[in-house]
């Protein structure tokens, strides 16, 4: 009797566990006719798209084009992030140092200060993560005054070291791209995340001058052209600066309409080493501590790199993980590039693009990623059009990552749709609950949306975690009518765990 009543029970968890297969064979069966109806819809008709979402038992749940090579724009920070974190840690600090040449009589240096970039892409950047600037300069004042430096016969020197090599801005970025805030390039010495802000008002009326002038930092050494003018209403903001370290001249082109406010807007500055030795000159000045010659850098200014420094002390940036968070919350480009660049240098010892490439390709070979199909790498941060990767190698790589011992640090470091950073108007009417649940990477640019990330169960273990990735490319519709698709993706995607 006892066997049949074990045999009976068997029998039952066999039939519940074919029934709970057969649902949810069903579900998957539902939500891909259910998504390819969203992706054939009139908004998405003419766009290319493509989707891949798989548990974490390997089960495939939606499978569009999961193959095909599409622009990821920003997802190409998942992989800058998830690489650095995997290979450096998060631990991983860069560090800034303080020197000099020449030799210090009676209080006086008779020589040149030197503050020698590591890679730090946080010196007085605004954001939440990054030390105040006059911490920084505080610091490097108590060094100066530690080593016995009262008086400086010479001048401060800004300089990039040889942490970072070769162009600071990938070759393939667009010309209209270098001169935004989001084009800045990635040099060992950074100041201001290598932005110049300015000040920009309309004209009383259309085709009148513009209103503009830098703000911060000043750059004394800069000749700025303003071939600008003002706008028709509703045209908005369409200036565009023009510039390179080839020379210090800068020109901001194109209209800002006339119904605009005025407002801020953030340029590249491509001399940042010696924005920030003016602005340290300045600040030992104030303080005391007098400088008998300006400021200088060893590009614009030609100051030589002495074979050898007495070197003082050193600053550090706040840790990787922390630098991830804000690369992937803010979508901040400068920090992304800094990571690709910095595998270059730690893992081959050059922090150029050509060595961070191989680096990358390494570790990705190191977490078990095949590289030979679904991915061409250009940039960490997703800014140049020639990247072009798989929703299957997103997919991929994503469930790789899950298997590295920084996983919690990368998976923390993604925002959730309605939360801060740039989802912050993705999902707005969803349960707070379900969005909680969503980590994913925006990627945005003309005609391109893409979200990749992880679903976490309500309930369940890493097998239950829902890994997907939608891109959309060549899509002509307005953000407006996009978004709420692909929030529905996510959304039914959500509901099944």
């Amino acid at each position: 009797m006892k066997n049949r009543i074990i045999a009976s029970g068997i029998t039952i968890i066999a039939a519940l566990a074919m029934s709970a297969a057969t649902s949810s064979a069903q579900n998957a069966d539902d939500l891909q006719k259910q998504i390819e109806a969203i992706a054939e819809g009139d908004v998405l008709s003419d766009a290319v798209v493509g989707i891949c979402a798989r548990k974490g038992d390997g089960s495939t749940l939606v499978d569009i084009g999961s193959g095909d090579m599409l622009v990821p724009a920003s997802n190409m920070k998942l992989i800058s992030t998830g690489t650095a974190l995997h290979a450096l840690g998060g631990e991983y600090r860069y560090r800034t140092g303080l020197g000099y040449d020449g030799s210090i009589i009676d209080g006086v240096l008779i020589g040149d200060i030197y503050i020698i970039g590591g890679g730090d892409p946080t010196i007085a950047s605004n954001d939440s993560i990054a030390a105040p600037v006059e911490h920084t300069f505080a610091l490097w004042e108590r060094m100066l005054r530690d080593a016995g430096i009262n008086e400086v016969d010479g001048r401060v020197i800004g300089t990039s070291g040889d942490f970072f090599t070769g162009m600071s801005e990938e070759p393939s970025w667009m010309w209209s791209d270098i001169g935004t805030y989001y084009g800045a390039g990635v040099t060992g010495l950074m100041f201001y995340e290598n932005v110049q802000s300015f000040n920009v008002s309309a004209g009383a009326q259309t085709g009148a001058p513009v209103s503009i002038s830098p703000s911060y930092p000043q750059t004394p050494w800069m000749e700025f052209r303003y071939d600008c003018s003002t706008g028709k209403a509703g045209t908005g903001d369409q200036l565009y600066m023009y510039t390179s370290d080839l020379a210090p001249v800068a020109e901001v082109r194109g209209t800002f309409a006339v119904d605009r406010k005025p407002k801020r807007v953030d340029c590249s500055n491509k001399f940042p080493e010696l924005t920030c030795a003016h602005y340290f000159t300045q600040w030992l000045e104030g303080h005391g501590i007098t400088c008998s010659q300006e400021a200088a850098d060893t590009r614009l200014r030609e100051a030589v790199m002495p074979d050898s420094l007495t070197v003082i002390g050193h600053t550090s940036s706040p840790v990787l993980r922390r630098i991830t968070y804000e690369t992937n919350h803010a979508s901040n480009n400068l920090y992304a590039e800094t990571l690709f660049k910095s595998l270059g240098k730690e893992l081959r010892n050059e922090g150029c693009y050509d060595s961070s490439y191989v680096a990358v390709k390494n570790v990705l070979k190191d977490l078990g990623v095949d590289c030979s199909r679904g991915i061409k790498i250009q940039d960490g941060s997703g800014l140049s059009r020639q990247n072009f990767a798989s929703p299957d190698f997103f997919c991929r790589y994503l469930e790789a990552m899950m298997s590295s011992p920084c996983f919690e640090d990368f998976v923390e470091s993604l925002p959730s749709p309605g939360g801060n950073g740039t989802l912050y108007s993705n999902m707005k009417n969803y349960p707070a609950e379900l969005k909680a649940r969503i980590k994913v990477k925006s990627g945005s640019m003309n005609g391109v949306r893409c979200y990749s990330g992880y679903i976490i169960p309500r309930e369940g273990c890493k097998e239950d975690t829902i890994i997907f990735s939608i891109m959309v490319n060549n899509c002509t519709e307005p953000t407006w009518k996009v978004r709420p698709l692909l929030d529905k993706i996510m959304g039914m995607l959500a509901e099944l765990n």
